[in-house]
């Protein structure tokens, strides 16, 4: 394995525009990765600060003296790479470099060692036991409200959930009820301006239960028209409107006990088949709750609570709240970090969901960690080419292994 001959860094945007980094990792043999780091607008307490104080500037300010010189002669595998970006910044959130910095260099020097020795970035992560011809279903972010966009609904994201076994089927069907909900907004408010929030979801003013009707509807009418499996699935990201012990949407305010039973309720009621963060996010108990009501017919995804943090997982015992766990490297900064988390999870019997961020950009290395990973889903937005470029890149996987 050849030693890292050069780090670079530099300034780049996202797809709000927001400034973020990308990195640049040569080896001794020639090989070059490049990835970029993207960044959340919900995002946890507990999750890797993106950037030190003074942001993306005072990175790269630091990233000269406080990590190039740890990289250069190093051997690019891993484990190394990734323990000398936190030798870098000593703290256990990266709020000295960066968790962005550390992300993009980190895939990126991963990306390096794949070209080095001839294998994809899915090759290079993929976890014992993961079979080959195995894809995600497509979590697609349809229709928007909530951090994700202004007017819309509380709850953060609707979703169209996609398990069908071949990508070119999962996608195709995910994108169809994107399509399918618009129409139906048209319908509904003709001669309105239509918008869509930073995840490519359609953005209108309806309530919780207006928008999880038409979604529900469009899953329906897509999955009967294409003959391919869709189901509703919801990100409430339920902290963002829980204040003072209670769950306060714009139509009612409940508490605990109620924002169980309301879940629940819909659950039963449209369907739904991919539950994320349904409770805040220290609210152990109750998404326990909520798993042990409904865990038998949904994903019950966790993700503010684990923040992909294996110490987050590991702190809740042998039983974990919810039956799956949502991934993004940033959010714990390498790649080394986010495998042991994968690997944690699965020890416990729960499904991994690999997932973008709402500041994405238009790479595809999120397919290769999904498939790699073994996860349940990749969950991304439907349209705009930070999205699109995941999605065609699991498609590009699909024909490589004869699934498409």
């Amino acid at each position: 394995m050849s030693a890292i001959t050069d780090v670079a860094l530099r300034l780049i945007y996202d797809s709000r525009g927001k400034e973020t980094v990308e990195a640049t990792v040569t080896t001794r043999s020639g090989a070059i990765g490049v990835a970029g780091a993207p960044s959340g607008a919900s995002t946890g307490s507990h999750e890797a600060r993106a950037f030190p104080p003074g942001g993306v500037s005072a990175a790269l300010e630091r990233f000269p003296q406080r990590v190039r010189p740890r990289l250069i002669g190093v051997d690019n595998d891993g484990p190394t790479v990734d323990a000398r970006l936190h030798d870098a910044d000593g703290t256990d959130d990266f709020h000295e470099i960066g968790g962005n910095v550390a992300t993009a260099i980190s895939i990126a020097a991963a990306l390096a060692r794949g070209r080095e020795s001839g294998r994809s970035l899915l090759e290079v992560v993929r976890r014992p036991g993961v079979p080959h011809g195995r894809f995600p279903a497509i979590v697609g972010n349809s229709l928007n409200g909530g951090r994700h966009a202004v007017g819309g609904p509380d709850i953060q994201e609707f979703i169209a959930f996609s398990p069908a076994p071949h990508p070119r089927d999962s996608v195709r069907a995910a994108l169809a009820v994107h399509a399918e909900i618009g129409a139906a907004l048209v319908r509904r408010f003709p001669g309105a301006a239509l918008g869509r929030g930073d995840e490519g979801g359609w953005v209108a003013p309806l309530s919780n239960v207006e928008a999880l009707e038409i979604l529900t509807d469009a899953c329906h009418a897509v999955t009967d028209r294409l003959h391919v499996e869709v189901h509703p699935g919801l990100d409430l990201a339920a902290s963002e409107f829980f204040r003072d012990g209670r769950y306060r949407y714009k139509e009612r305010t409940v508490d605990s006990e109620g924002q169980v039973a309301l879940v629940a309720e819909w659950v039963d009621r449209f369907g739904i088949r991919y539950l994320e963060d349904p409770v805040a996010e220290e609210e152990y108990e109750p998404l326990a709750e909520v798993t042990r009501a409904v865990g038998g017919k949904t994903l019950v995804v966790g993700d503010d609570i684990y923040v992909s943090r294996r110490d987050r997982l590991v702190r809740m015992g042998e039983t974990s709240p919810s039956n799956a766990i949502l991934i993004k490297v940033n959010q714990v900064g390498t790649l080394t970090d986010t495998l042991a988390t994968v690997d944690e999870a699965r020890r416990r019997g729960m499904a991994t969901v690999t997932s973008h961020r709402s500041g994405d950009l238009p790479e595809g290395w999120l397919a290769h960690l999904a498939v790699g990973f073994g996860s349940a889903g990749m969950k991304c937005g439907l349209l705009g080419g930070e999205r699109v470029a995941k999605l065609n890149e699991l498609l590009r996987l699909g024909a490589a292994t004869g699934a498409d």
